[in-house]
């Protein structure tokens, strides 16, 4: 283990002080980011109860398994983040680095699974201007145009969310290379803490995409 100082920035007086700061700080980012979120949920909701059969419909033509599949995928990314968290506190680098590592390659098997959901997504012309029949919609009753605009909420809503989670990959990338330099100590380990906050949050809102998206037909 690194037996270093742990780095103090000059404009704090302690490492407590300093870890507080960045904590809050994130948590200040973190509301930012649930209100660029809240808004497509607004949108969602106000197309949702204007156009349910439409809605609901679209919702079944989804990839469930892709979207179960994936959240079991994020869901154990966010124990080993947590555990890389522990293993941060409790001084266990080795630990601590195969956490972060596992955590990022859970992050890219998500990116790979939704890619191929995509691709699959086209096959069903389910990607409006690029793959999208009118008449398949015509004859199953609903109006194209309301089917397109569900579809343009999904694809804004999980490439949002792709974004960030490819920025959290990054993230937890970076803190692995550190900690598997020594850099991280029980006294020093506030970015584990931070960067598990942004990991955590990107998971939570695939919680609530998963409803959101791909259950929306199931009373249907």
């Amino acid at each position: 283990m690194d037996t270093k100082s742990p780095p103090l920035a000059h404009h704090f007086a302690t490492l407590k002080q300093q870890h507080e700061t960045a904590t809050l700080g994130m948590w200040m980012f973190l509301v930012t980011e649930l209100m660029l979120f809240g808004g497509l949920f607004l949108a969602y909701t106000v197309y949702r109860v204007r156009n349910p059969a439409e809605f609901a419909i679209a919702s079944k033509h989804l990839n469930i398994w892709f979207g179960g599949i994936n959240t079991v995928v994020l869901l154990t990314s966010s124990l080993t983040m947590a555990l890389g968290v522990y293993w941060a506190q409790t001084g266990k680098r080795n630990l601590l680095t195969v956490g972060l590592v596992l955590t990022a390659l859970l992050g890219v098997t998500f990116l790979v699974i939704k890619g191929f959901e995509y691709y699959g997504d086209y096959v069903e012309n389910l990607m409006p201007g690029l793959a999208f029949d009118d008449a398949e919609w015509h004859e199953l009753g609903v109006r194209p145009e309301r089917v397109k605009m569900f579809l343009i909420i999904y694809y804004m809503m999980t490439g949002i969310h792709a974004l960030h989670l490819i920025i959290g990959i990054a993230i937890i990338g970076l803190l692995a290379f550190w900690a598997h330099r020594g850099h991280y100590t029980p006294a020093y380990y506030y970015p584990i803490e931070v960067g598990g906050l942004y990991w955590h949050f990107v998971d939570v809102i695939w919680v609530f995409l998963l409803p959101l998206l791909y259950l929306a037909g199931v009373r249907h």
